[in-house]
């Protein structure tokens, strides 16, 4: 069975977190939304860890024998043929502060691989299905990146370097210095925008996990782009925490050159530059 057949499961999920976080949009922004840190001091709230249960409660009576990575709960045989990767909301510091570049992230891996990808923005009403073999799609109509971008004309987005690790901040200066315009803080929407030719080139690392970066992978390579981890390596269920995605072949090459200029490559310790 290809990853065509469960398009209709992935859209059915992407349909629940957004009916939820539709709803409570008007809220965030009158009241503001609790939040609690976890474990490695991220924010989370109450909307997070209901739309996740109830997703993991559909994946249950519709592909019961699926795995299940999730942001806000333990594994569910993580190890099994086929697993869905969820992150309920990317972008809670966002969504708290009621600014709606955030999204739902739905990925389905096979044997660890992203072949499904949906990236959800619910305020836009925006929807980027990718699938393993098809073109991209953005609410049904094929999209394509921005292709022959020079790194010197680039605009490159990230999520929040305040959150890269000292092993990655010259890499990243270096980068970002290299690159005519930058754009911070736009979380999920960053890569979706560059699968449509907005962007050229986004970089994020220190506490990306397969949550946030599985559901893209789909999204841009069937658009044209590239996507891969700071090394240059495939993402899926086993990778680090690092991530580079470009519109172009021959930027992602030279968006990698610079890194490894900054801090070479050594071995294949994850989060190593």
């Amino acid at each position: 069975m290809t990853a065509s057949h469960h398009r209709a499961t992935a859209e059915h999920l992407a349909d629940l977190a957004r009916a939820r976080l539709q709803a409570h949009w008007q809220t965030a922004l009158e009241d503001g939304q609790p939040f609690e840190d976890k474990d490695d001091a991220s924010p989370v709230t109450a909307i997070d860890r209901a739309i996740e249960h109830e997703l993991r409660e559909a994946i249950a009576r519709h592909t019961p024998s699926f795995g299940v990575v999730g942001e806000e709960y333990p594994d569910h045989q993580r190890d099994a043929e086929y697993s869905w990767v969820l992150d309920p909301i990317d972008g809670t510091k966002a969504f708290i502060a009621g600014v709606p570049v955030y999204g739902t992230l739905i990925a389905l891996c096979r044997d660890g691989r992203p072949v499904l990808g949906v990236i959800d923005l619910p305020i836009a009403g925006l929807r980027w299905v990718g699938v393993e073999g098809q073109p991209t799609r953005l609410n049904g109509e094929p999209v394509r990146t921005r292709p022959g971008t020079e790194l010197a004309r680039a605009l490159l987005a990230s999520s929040n370097p305040e959150s890269l690790p000292d092993t990655h901040l010259a890499a990243f200066a270096r980068l970002r210095d290299a690159t005519r315009w930058r754009l911070y803080g736009a979380a999920c929407s960053a890569y979706a925008n560059l699968a449509r030719g907005r962007i050229d080139l986004v970089a994020d690392g220190g506490g990306m996990a397969p949550v946030d970066y599985c559901a893209l992978v789909p999204v841009i390579e069937g658009a044209g782009g590239v996507i891969s981890d700071w090394q240059g390596r495939p993402l899926g269920l086993g990778s680090g925490s690092s991530v580079l995605a470009a519109g172009d072949p021959q930027l992602h090459r030279q968006a990698l050159e610079h890194l490894h200029q900054a801090c070479p490559p050594q071995g294949h310790k994850e989060d190593t530059p």
